[in-house]
């Protein structure tokens, strides 16, 4: 049986088509290898693959990993795969992060307000969505057990050497757009770390044979 491939927005195949995976560095690809050796494991052994992206406040740079690796595992068509997101402390999806999801194509309403808001993000008009919100990575809301913890900051990497029911511990940072926070370059910055983050996802689950 032929399984159906996810179609995205088209907005979201344009932005996968402006993607240049032959532009991931070696050592990058290096430290890529490890996800990509559960990814194929889970997958050979027919088993569901969850991966939970972890940054330190679980605000800009987890929450872009969680959703360009799920946008990427349909986009794929690979399938039984779960991604969450949670970090040291829980404080909030900043802002900017969403809006520059929003710009790339995904569709997103606030489902919950308050001082740590909950947002559905859809990459496709018949998947289910993206429940994303600030908690910690241990929350109840993620995984328990049977999960790769992906580190996406090195604070993160180096603040939980430990992290209970992970069967890998997998630390893949990027720079934090945090820095660019109210000067002129902030939308651009976080527009070039969000499309470095789909590059690095995309480039992960093209070498997933299914």
């Amino acid at each position: 049986m032929t399984l159906t491939k996810t179609i995205l927005f088209a907005e979201i195949e344009t932005i996968i088509r402006s993607l240049d995976l032959e532009s991931v560095l070696a050592e990058r690809k290096i430290i890529l290898q490890p996800l990509i050796d559960f990814i194929q494991n889970k997958v050979n052994k027919q088993q569901e693959i969850r991966l939970n992206l972890i940054c330190t406040h679980n605000s800009r740079r987890s929450h872009l990993s969680q959703v360009w690796a799920q946008t990427a595992a349909a986009h794929f068509n690979i399938k039984n795969v779960f991604c969450y997101s949670g970090g040291t402390e829980a404080t909030a999806l900043f802002p900017m992060a969403a809006k520059t999801l929003e710009q790339s194509g995904f569709k997103i309403k606030i489902i919950a307000e308050g001082s740590n808001p909950i947002y559905a993000i859809k990459y496709a008009p018949n998947e289910h969505p993206i429940i994303c919100f600030s908690k910690t990575y241990d929350d109840d809301f993620n995984p328990q057990s049977e999960f790769a913890a992906i580190l996406t900051c090195s604070q993160a990497d180096g603040g939980c050497p430990f992290i209970a029911g992970a069967e890998m511990r997998i630390p893949i940072t990027f720079e934090d757009p945090k820095a660019f926070d109210n000067t002129p370059q902030q939308a651009e910055k976080y527009q070039e770390r969000s499309l470095q983050i789909a590059t690095e996802m995309f480039y992960v689950f093209s070498k997933i044979k299914s």
